[in-house]
């Protein structure tokens, strides 16, 4: 019969306490685990989706459009050469119309109908084939005060109608007068920022090549008004 050996092991107080030796303690036992199908379809799921939305991801960054771009300052009427204009590849929304790059050599010649910044979009209705004083018509300058400035923005192309006003209650020659005004149909060629410190904005209106000098008396004799016409079909 065999005997269980003992150990000896100090207690705190120094006193020897005996007990059995432990043999070897065998590590638990892991069971595997028990493969779920239902899970291994949902993450196959997840990664098909989430490759699917990286690969729409990059398809859009990469739908970019060639397009016509302003390199510098171009005035209303000015005609467009190959050296005001770029190229340059953006990601542009289908509501922005915008010249596309191979169409570049059909608008050089072209005129700038509204006035053109550097770093800008080239659109399709900024340009105009026609030129913007045409045949027998002339440009009158009309200098407004902020006062007589309509809260509209005047825009190239806009028609207006120039007023004389004389002096209140009486006309040129001092007579009392109710008669209507005079008036000269026009149309807005190009209207600049307002100057610093007078505010003053310079419209430059064309009317027909008779109404023009008559125009321009108005204006040195600050008789002149500028009233907007209503639009067409108004």
């Amino acid at each position: 019969m065999s005997k269980t050996e003992e150990r000896v092991d100090p207690a705190p107080n120094g006193v020897p306490q005996s007990g059995r030796v432990a043999g070897p303690v065998a590590p638990p036992r892991v069971s595997a685990r028990r493969r779920r199908p239902g899970v291994i379809a949902l993450s196959l799921a997840l990664i098909a989706a989430g490759g699917a939305g990286v690969a729409v991801l990059l398809l859009q960054v990469g739908n970019r459009t060639d397009v016509v771009t302003v390199v510098r300052d171009v005035q209303v009427g000015q005609v467009l050469t190959e050296d005001d204009l770029g190229k340059a590849s953006v990601a542009l929304d289908p509501a922005v119309k915008a010249v596309q790059a191979d169409n570049l050599e059909s608008v050089v010649g072209k005129r700038a109908a509204v006035e053109l910044k550097p770093g800008s979009l080239l659109a399709p209705s900024q340009v105009t084939k026609d030129n913007l004083v045409k045949a027998g018509e002339q440009l009158v300058p009309i200098g407004l005060e902020p006062k007589q400035i309509p809260a509209t923005a005047l825009v190239p192309g806009q028609k207006v109608q120039l007023v004389h006003v004389p002096a209140q209650g009486s006309t040129d020659t001092g007579e009392k007068s109710d008669a209507a005004p005079q008036t000269i149909d026009g149309r807005v060629v190009k209207a600049s920022s307002a100057a610093p410190g007078t505010g003053i904005v310079v419209v430059d209106v064309a009317t027909s090549a008779t109404d023009g000098p008559t125009a321009a008396t108005w204006v040195a004799a600050g008789t002149l008004r500028l009233v907007l016409a209503a639009p067409d079909g108004g």
